[in-house]
């Protein structure tokens, strides 16, 4: 044994033991959970690259005081400008306008004291920021483990008291959450009282001395539940601790924002004056003491009051652990007895009912929800707070009345709350599968049918959310208005698509190769998610019909090509070295129809040559060869990979049934779009339509040959090919003729949906019935052509 591990353990060593235990395993946790993406791989022979996992974590914590110190200096300068109506911040334009200039706010708190009002409210932004580094280490998932490292922490050869200081000291230390919350505001409040360099070092003893008090509300409040309460408790209380730091963080942050309501300065402003004599009031006063008798005697002070609550804090978890460490009952969770029911008829009707309603499937995702209650509370609770907080304390609502005023932003709160209970439910369902993943392989269904009840049952219960929200709207609503329905409608219709999309999200997200859980869930799909509900909330907030109907139907036709891949997919979750069989899908036609809008803008761009706006020659031009261009790239692409399903212009077909498939669909598009050109005859939209039309001879040629010859073509391979044929591997003809009209409907002018959806439906039709593109190419043609002859020569 050497002379190093026979060293006795004295007092000092033990707590730096402590420390640097606690410090190992944060610096683990950060790199597995964060940085493991970025590491490389160990070689079989043992032989790898040097890590530079430590410039990635100093670049992420670099950014994050950059976020921190911005947001700390908005809410200072802010607060300066709202609470006191004599700042220098306030300033009138040249006519007569009123805005507030942050600036000579920063050049007004360097030249003199904080005012009272000020120094106040920022007591109550510190306590606040105190109380985050007490509630989010209280609510990390070590209180919900049911081994307690106190239980073998004890075993270490030292006296209690040591045990526990050291045991503050090293969650002092190790509670980066307070750290980022407490040091760039008080960096800030220093650098505004007079400090100027000197403010980050201020900082840092400012810190040094709230983090052990923080660290003792931790302790004593862990020390105390664990005493108290069995592990299934304390899971249901880990799970909601962490829903109380949500509100406060945002709070704070609306103190930044000038439009912020106007109860968040209230309350900022009538922040109890006595506070100014606690710990974290005593740090604002030393910062801003007019000398150095008055800084040193404030700081005493306050070491006086440190000192006394960590002594007093110590005295009393000696007293919560005076009879050692163990719960003198059970920790574990025990099933409690059930009660006897006094009908037993009614009760077994009762469950027997509920059995009926619900699949098993379905049962059993409750039941694992109703287990888990930390993924309770934030499936269901924390979307809520997220929401809620964002909307009331950024300045948009002041009381729930308003949502009977401001019905859009009513809207974006129901379907945002929605979209978040779906990204934490719908999106984690392979995820929450874990290591039994495979059990899903062997069950005598199909995985897709189970992922379309988890979809059913998610979007289901996420509808709850959205229905009180209209609820409470519809309560405060006075008067009523039209686009009301048009709001719910987009609403109670995104809920269903985006469950869909989350469960298809989830399929591609869901690692079940990984070891650890929380590695399991690539987060490059989390942000898809967030960005195609932002894509859709934008729909909300428009005000033009057209838009909302093309957003609609483009994330409609988004979710059944994201479902189709998925299904796909399916069949080789398991396997990471296979991979499904190469054949067309929706997702092909709908990247198609992207990229040949794309090309057709680029190619009119450099036909124009600099000219203000586009000839018809020109479009025409641009439309043919992008439409030529990306033909022949999707060819290409299916040859490379031996696509199956490509769809055929002629080949395998009968021409003779295809062109009486086609007369027959070529008649009834006619004659509905000859009916909706005469109905509009008697509209006020006419005189444009008919002015549009009077062009020359020459134009009209081009005309012709755009709606004739390039659009059959062009457009035909792309929604009905690829589209339409990737809709019917997945879904029944009608549906799928339904869908694909829709979407080559909204791509055409606002005024032109309804005529186009017929020709759609025809176009289908024919397809389907054909087998070959020759057929709804003539159709379309055939359209166009009967459609402008009437318009040229009416």
């Amino acid at each position: 044994m050497t002379r190093q591990a026979m060293q006795p353990l004295t007092p000092g060593r033990a707590i730096w033991l402590m420390m640097k235990m606690r410090l190992t395993r944060q610096r683990n946790m950060v790199a597995n959970n964060v940085f493991s993406k970025f590491r490389k791989k160990q070689g079989r022979n043992g032989i790898g690259k040097k890590s530079s996992l430590w410039v990635l974590t100093l670049v992420m914590v670099v950014f994050m005081l950059f976020t921190f110190f911005n947001v700390s200096r908005n809410v200072v300068l802010n607060m300066d400008c709202n609470l006191s109506a004599h700042s220098a911040c306030h300033v009138v334009g040249k006519e007569g306008e009123r805005f507030d200039d942050l600036e000579r706010a920063a050049a007004e708190l360097h030249a003199a004291p904080f005012r009272p009002e000020l120094a106040r409210s920022l007591t109550m932004v510190v306590t606040l920021l105190f109380g985050i580094a007490v509630l989010l280490p209280l609510g990390s998932k070590e209180l919900a483990q049911p081994d307690w490292d106190m239980e073998w922490l004890v075993t270490m050869p030292v006296e209690r008291s040591t045990l526990l200081w050291g045991r503050l000291l090293e969650r002092s230390a190790a509670n980066f959450s307070g750290m980022f919350a407490l040091l760039p505001p008080l960096a800030v409040i220093g650098w505004y009282s007079g400090l100027a360099w000197y403010a980050p070092l201020a900082a840092l003893l400012a810190m040094a001395l709230l983090l052990p008090l923080a660290a003792l509300l931790h302790t004593l409040a862990d020390t105390g539940l664990r005493m108290w309460l069995p592990a299934s408790q304390l899971r249901n209380l880990q799970a909601i601790t962490g829903l109380f730091s949500m509100p406060l963080i945002y709070f704070i942050m609306a103190l930044g924002m000038p439009g912020a309501s106007g109860f968040v300065m209230d309350l900022a402003r009538g922040f109890p004056a006595w506070t100014v004599w606690t710990p974290p009031g005593m740090v604002l006063q030393a910062m801003q003491a007019p000398d150095l008798g008055a800084a040193v005697y404030m700081i005493a002070i306050l070491l006086l009051e440190t000192a006394v609550l960590m002594w007093a804090g110590v005295a009393l978890m000696r007293y919560q652990l005076r009879h050692g460490v163990v719960n003198s009952g059970a920790r574990e969770s025990v099933r409690r007895k059930q009660p006897v029911a006094t009908d037993a008829t009614a009760s077994v009707g009762l469950r027997a009912r509920l059995a009926n309603a619900l699949s098993p499937i379905k049962r059993r995702e409750l039941r694992l929800l109703s287990r888990d209650r930390n993924f309770l509370v934030q499936t269901l609770l924390l979307p809520v707070v997220i929401v809620v907080s964002q909307m009331i304390f950024n300045g948009k609502l002041n009381s729930f009345a308003e949502l009977g005023q401001h019905h859009t932003t009513t809207a974006a709160i129901a379907f945002g709350i929605g979209v978040y209970v779906l990204m934490l439910s719908a999106f984690q369902t392979l995820n929450n599968e874990g290591q039994v993943l495979w059990l899903l392989y062997t069950v005598p269904r199909s995985i897709e049918s189970v992922l379309k009840e988890k979809a059913q049952l998610w979007g289901t219960l996420t509808m709850i959310y959205p229905l009180i929200v209209i609820g409470i709207s519809a309560w405060y609503t006075t008067h009523f208005e039209w686009r009301m329905l048009a709001l719910l409608l987009i609403v109670f219709t995104g809920i269903p698509i985006y469950s869909m999309i989350a469960v298809s999200l989830g399929v591609f997200a869901c690692d079940p190769q990984a070891v650890e859980a929380r590695a399991r869930v690539r987060p490059t799909y989390v942000y898809l998610y967030m960005l195609l509900a932002s894509f859709y909330t934008w729909s909300i907030y428009s005000s033009v019909w057209s838009q909302k109907l093309v957003v609609m139907v483009l994330v409609a036709s988004m979710a059944l090509a994201l479902w189709q891949k998925a299904r796909d997919a399916l069949p080789y979750l398991l396997d990471p070295a296979a991979a499904p069989p190469p054949r067309v899908s929706t997702a092909d036609g709908l990247i198609a129809a992207t990229a040949f809008f794309i090309m057709q803008g680029l190619i009119t761009l450099l036909i124009m040559q600099g000219t203000d706006t586009p000839t018809l020659k020109a479009a025409t031009m641009a439309f043919a060869g992008a439409g030529l261009l990306v033909y022949v790239l999707m060819r290409f692409v299916y040859w490379r990979s031996k696509t199956g399903g490509v769809p055929a212009v002629l080949r395998g077909g009968d021409l003779a049934a295809t062109l009486r498939y086609g007369a027959l669909a070529a008649a009834i598009a006619c004659a509905a779009g000859l009916a909706y050109m005469g109905g509009l005859q008697h509209t006020s939209v006419w005189p444009e339509i008919a002015k549009q039309m009077s062009a020359s001879s020459g134009t009209r040629a081009w005309l012709l040959a755009l709606a004739v010859v390039a659009a059959p073509l062009c457009e035909e391979f792309i929604f009905r090919g690829l589209i339409y044929g990737g809709l019917r591997r997945s879904m029944p003809a009608l549906p799928a003729m339904a869908m694909s009209a829709a979407i080559f409907a909204v791509v055409h002018p606002p005024l032109s949906i309804l005529p186009v959806f017929v020709l759609g439906l025809c176009t289908a039709w024919t397809y389907e019935r054909s087998k070959t593109l020759l057929g709804p190419m003539l159709v379309h043609a055939a359209y166009n052509a009967v459609i402008l002859s009437w318009q040229f020569w009416r």
